[in-house]
């Protein structure tokens, strides 16, 4: 790692994002940057298809499964279901403003009960031997975050629990949408380096309003990490120099047309066991941005992948547009 790396730098959990055609995408682009499930309930392991639930491609590791709940025994199953699916570690949402999450008192719900999220990580890691993490906001509502999350932070972390992942912004549950929960409430990136400096044993990774890779490493400076989310997906060639920057690399940056051609031949094989195409394209929109072309690529694959038949040949002619030369699938 050089001077100036971060030691951890990942995707954000993104609901109807991190799906599993999305993090093969991105773990396309960059091989270290540690990648992460959308969120998945507890439940919906417990009562559901939990083995298409935790599908995951062999390349994506390190990847980590996010849970959703507040109940300590069903997170205490999943996490365990998790870990025989080849989960690097577990990570426990205490963070979604949804109203779906507020109704099951969980995600940033939690946040108000910090002794509840305690028995839940040590139901969790008691059930496992890979580490058990916890994504949080500062606070929520009326909360003063100076005062509650050191509190928070000191509970949970007894449960034991050594990593938070911590966006920076408060959340609020009353008046704000899951949308402008993500970029109304103000940042306070120095009370996440606060609590960093008051308790340098945990690993405190960065999260929030982080734009881009350079952005991500200067802003963490001092923590253990930064997580990058929407900019990422908006932008997946973002983490093209990743490798190089947060973690001292020294192979060669990957090329787009290597990345185009290794995911014809994922589309092509995805689509032969019955996956719609658009659930592969979908998370590609933004693979060129800034680059000619650009809006042909994405003009192509958002009217061609949703017909009936489509196949990997939309991703080719697409690509065309941008690379300036003929691709085959």
């Amino acid at each position: 790692m050089t001077e100036s790396a971060t030691q951890r730098l990942s995707v954000a959990p993104m609901m109807d994002r991190t799906d599993r055609h999305c993090r093969f995408l991105h773990r396309l682009i960059s091989r270290q940057t540690w990648l992460y499930t959308e969120m998945i309930t507890a439940k919906a392991l417990l009562h559901g298809d939990a083995a298409r639930l935790l599908r995951h491609d062999s390349s994506e590791h390190p990847v980590v499964l996010q849970l959703g709940g507040e109940n300590p025994r069903e997170l205490a199953h999943a996490a365990r279901l998790g870990q025989e699916a080849g989960y690097d570690e577990i990570n426990l949402n205490v963070g979604c403003p949804s109203d779906r999450v507020q109704s099951g008192a969980f995600g940033a719900a939690l946040m108000a009960r910090p002794d509840h999220v305690a028995d839940c990580i040590g139901a969790m890691a008691a059930q496992v031997g890979i580490p058990v993490t916890v994504k949080c906001r500062i606070g929520i509502d009326a909360q003063n975050p100076q005062e509650t999350l050191p509190r928070f932070i000191d509970t949970v972390a007894a449960a034991p629990c050594r990593t938070f992942i911590i966006h920076a912004r408060k959340a609020w549950l009353q008046g704000l949408s899951p949308k402008d929960n993500r970029t109304i409430p103000p940042l306070d990136y120095g009370l996440v380096h606060e609590i960093k400096r008051a308790r340098p044993d945990l690993t405190i990774i960065l999260n929030g309003g982080l734009r881009d890779v350079p952005h991500a490493l200067d802003a963490s400076k001092g923590l253990d990490g930064a997580m990058i989310g929407r900019a990422v997906y908006q932008n997946p060639w973002l983490l093209a120099d990743a490798d190089r920057l947060a973690f001292g690399s020294t192979a060669a940056m990957p090329e787009r047309a290597h990345i185009v051609e290794q995911l014809i031949h994922y589309a092509e094989r995805e689509v032969r066991a019955g996956t719609p195409l658009p659930a592969i394209t979908r998370h590609a929109i933004g693979l060129f941005t800034g680059m000619p072309g650009a809006r042909l690529w994405r003009r192509i694959l958002s009217e061609e992948a949703p017909r009936p038949g489509a196949g990997a040949d939309v991703i080719a002619r697409a690509a065309s547009q941008v690379l300036g030369q003929a691709w085959a699938a």
